[in-house]
């Protein structure tokens, strides 16, 4: 009587098997799910019980949540509400394995597929007629971009020098690009990087100094500005000229060239001679300066002053470029620096060849860019993105590449 008080709900299940038999199981809730299954192997499938593993090789599936029910829980632990419907399949036989037949074609089929090795390609090559090429010069030619533009610089400078004397408005035109110079020097400042620092809260005179002082790099500016916050001399104005004062000297040398003698010879040769004079001051605002914090972290190595300089001009104050430098083979060396492209070479041939490159050498704007990528290779990405010059500076380095693949 206490079993039949305390027992258990039954519940009506609707059993269904994958060949179509149907039938309905009354079971209490507390039943496990391996016990249902069971009862169904009985009915569906008569002597099968004889067999140990006919019950693990079946499962039971929930026919609306499509769920497999796990045999350790019962009927009430699944959820299994009365007249759910369950549907009994038989499990799928794991794939049998390869024999050791196909298992050794499939690995014959992949080592046909697999690519020659080294020793493969000589062995293949050995009856080949030899041609005569330097690996070590061929390899040695297919240096860094970066590192062969400086090099095809220094020619263009004496080249765009060579065409702009040329032209009969000549020391206007090197004015002009002195004035730009001037204006570049005073006025260009990255202004998303500016941007950046004023966000930081640091006041705008002092990031566009601290932007100059370092190339434009918002990291390095920003650790300046930090450095700098208690220096009293931090609003202090940078060294140089000014655009006004620039334009006073280019004025007062056109006035001497103007008061000159008035014979024609004379005139030509003070022309040549104001030319030569705004070609230094060109140079001259873009001699190389030095990060004085890389200075002073090279140094406490041991380094002496002037080598560490001429490290850091090498690797464009890259302290950890020059600090490898310092203790390799110091190559290339700071002489290497101003030395051209061979101007016979087929490269340097090409690029001369090019009508945008040709036409860009008569714009002062690309002597100016040219001199600037040459003492700042960091602002190269402004002079590419830059209408008139990025023309010139893109074919240079598509001549560059395609020269280097053939």
């Amino acid at each position: 009587q206490e079993e039949k008080i305390f027992a258990g709900k039954v519940l009506r299940l609707h059993v269904c098997t994958m060949e179509g038999a149907e039938w309905l199981e009354e079971v209490p809730e507390d039943t496990t799910v391996e016990k249902l299954k069971e009862r169904c192997l009985k009915h569906c499938v008569p002597g099968s019980l004889e067999d140990p593993k006919t019950v693990t090789h079946h499962k039971l599936i929930h026919a609306t949540s499509e769920k497999v029910l796990t045999d350790t829980k019962t009927v009430l632990e699944e959820n299994i509400q009365d007249r759910d419907v369950l549907l009994l399949i038989k499990k799928r036989a794991p794939p049998p394995l390869p024999k050791m037949a196909d298992v050794s074609a499939e690995e014959k089929r992949k080592q046909e597929q697999k690519a020659p090795d080294k020793d493969a390609i000589l062995k293949a090559t050995a009856n080949l007629p030899s041609r005569n090429v330097d690996r070590t010069v061929a390899h040695h030619n297919m240096r860094d971009f970066q590192t062969e533009l400086r090099k095809i610089l220094v020619s263009l400078i004496e080249v765009a020098q060579k065409l702009l004397a040329l032209n009969p408005d000549a020391v206007e035109l090197f004015k002009k690009a002195n004035a730009m110079l001037d204006e570049d020097e005073e006025d260009r400042v990255d202004e998303i990087a500016l941007r950046q620092l004023t966000e930081m809260g640091f006041p705008e005179s002092r990031a566009v100094k601290a932007l100059r002082l370092n190339h434009m790099s918002v990291t390095q500016a920003m650790e300046w500005l930090i450095e700098h916050a208690d220096d009293p001399t931090v609003d202090a104005p940078l060294p140089g000229q000014t655009p006004s004062e620039a334009t006073s000297e280019a004025g007062a040398s056109s006035a001497e060239a103007t008061a000159g003698p008035s014979s024609e010879a004379d005139g030509e040769e003070e022309a040549k001679d104001e030319l030569t004079e705004i070609f230094k001051k060109i140079r001259r605002k873009r001699e190389f300066r030095p990060d004085p914090r890389a200075v002073i972290a090279l140094m406490e190595m041991g380094f002496d002053e002037k080598e560490v300089v001429d490290a850091l001009r090498v690797n464009n104050n890259q302290q950890n470029a020059a600090c490898e430098w310092l203790l390799g083979d110091r190559k290339p060396s700071p002489e290497d620096l101003d030395k051209g492209i061979d101007t016979n070479s087929p490269l340097f041939q090409a690029i001369l060849e090019n009508p945008v490159v040709q036409l860009g050498l008569t714009n002062p704007k690309t002597l100016l860019a040219f001199e600037d990528m040459l003492e700042n290779p960091l602002n190269s990405t402004q002079w590419m993105n830059d209408p008139e010059t990025g023309p010139v500076m893109l074919q240079i380095s598509r001549i560059f590449q395609t020269l280097n693949r053939t």
